[in-house]
């Protein structure tokens, strides 16, 4: 039985590498977008390389190679030009090494940055081919996230999502317990792709912040250092108003953050929180310090319905008028000395909501359905 790894060209140029025993179906279904994901958001794909291998254990460890490749290796590999993949990889970043040493296939939404495409909060600046290091400017106000040592998979995912969610979209990571790329980031990052897909490996935490000005450390416990305690609120206004980049860090899930990580921040940030009960998981973390910061990100807000003004005052007074007409045959307005002031209280009871027309007729077919016979 074949077994073949496959690479795609998706539509915004990016690259998708996976493997199939049946190449034929497989890529109709990256091409109809019947395979949720990656390739479905980034229609039309073309295969632009493919090897057959004879066992499936070789076709998964090509792809877990192949997906940790730079952007200009992959593309001397689809030209064939051997001359240029070997030099690649004599020359290849700490990215590429973590991915190809990692035991863990890398999740469906692998993709390399198009360097020819500048985003507008971006300027561009030379890269060397095969590093994990981003040295286009980035926007000083919008922080870096750094997970340093995160233990699962499904954490990182969940963290990315909610990164996106409010606006961040650059996660670093520090020694990935289970290895980058993770199988079980991308189902947790529930679409959050580009997060996940441009995410960074380190080796160190003094690596990862190495480009920022201002480091905040997330801990609830003392750690024989002594730095300004901040909250999310406070931490985001300064980072808004500083110049030069910043990044959170947030420590492994079961342990947090090491004496030695929090030794590299300015300040430490704590959410005030419940002193019998401070567990948070690592998304809860980072999506408090994702919202306080997108306070003054100018978000745009979810679209709000639009109300329907309330109904004239002469619909109003036939809604009245209804209701006396239904109330009166029965007693309502008994006694007669009560009779003016029920009425107001009436009238006072139904003007008060500031009833739509079309919530005055539905109260009006109300009244007419009550008012006719009962069905035998």
């Amino acid at each position: 039985m074949a077994f073949w790894t496959y690479m795609l060209r998706c539509a915004d140029g990016t690259y998708y590498t996976g493997h199939t025993d049946n190449l034929e179906l497989r890529l109709a279904q990256h091409r109809s977008g019947a395979l949720e994901g990656y390739t479905s958001r980034r229609l039309p794909v073309e295969l632009v390389w493919c090897e057959e291998f004879g066992e499936r254990s070789d076709a998964l460890e090509a792809e877990r190679k192949f997906k940790g490749w730079s952007r200009a290796k992959k593309e001397a590999l689809i030209r064939g030009d051997w001359a240029a993949v070997q030099r690649f990889a004599r020359r290849r970043g700490p990215f590429e090494r973590k991915a190809q040493a990692s035991p863990s296939p890398s999740p469906q939404g692998e993709r390399s940055v198009d360097r020819n495409t500048v985003r507008p909060e971006e300027s561009p600046k030379p890269k060397a081919e095969g590093s994990s290091r981003r040295t286009e400017t980035r926007t000083p106000a919008k922080p870096v996230i750094v997970l340093v040592r995160p233990q699962l998979g499904e954490n990182i995912g969940k963290a990315a999502r909610a990164m996106l969610n409010f606006g961040l979209t650059e996660l670093r990571l520090v020694e990935p317990r289970d290895g980058w790329p993770n199988p079980a980031a991308g189902p947790a990052a529930s679409g959050a792709d580009e997060v996940l897909a441009n995410a960074q490996v380190f080796a160190t935490t003094a690596e990862a912040v190495g480009d920022c000005a201002h480091v905040y450390a997330t801990t609830v416990r003392k750690r024989g250092v002594t730095k300004p305690v901040v909250t999310p609120e406070e931490a985001a206004r300064e980072i808004h108003a500083q110049a030069g980049g910043s990044a959170i860090l947030f420590g492994p899930e079961r342990s947090g953050l090491e004496t030695e990580d929090v030794a590299l921040a300015r300040a430490i940030l704590t959410v005030p929180i419940n002193p019998e009960f401070g567990s948070l998981n690592l998304a809860q973390a980072v999506i408090l310090c994702a919202y306080e910061w997108s306070k003054n990100a100018a978000l745009v807000q979810p679209t709000q319905e639009e109300l329907l003004p309330p109904a004239p005052q002469a619909e109003l007074e036939g809604l009245i008028g209804h209701f006396e007409q239904v109330l009166e045959p029965r007693g309502y307005f008994q006694p007669e000395s009560r009779a003016e002031a029920t009425r107001r209280t009436l009238r006072t009871l139904l003007t008060k909501p500031g009833w739509n027309h079309l919530e005055v007729r539905t109260l009006r077919g109300v009244l007419a359905a009550l008012e006719r016979s009962p069905r035998p």
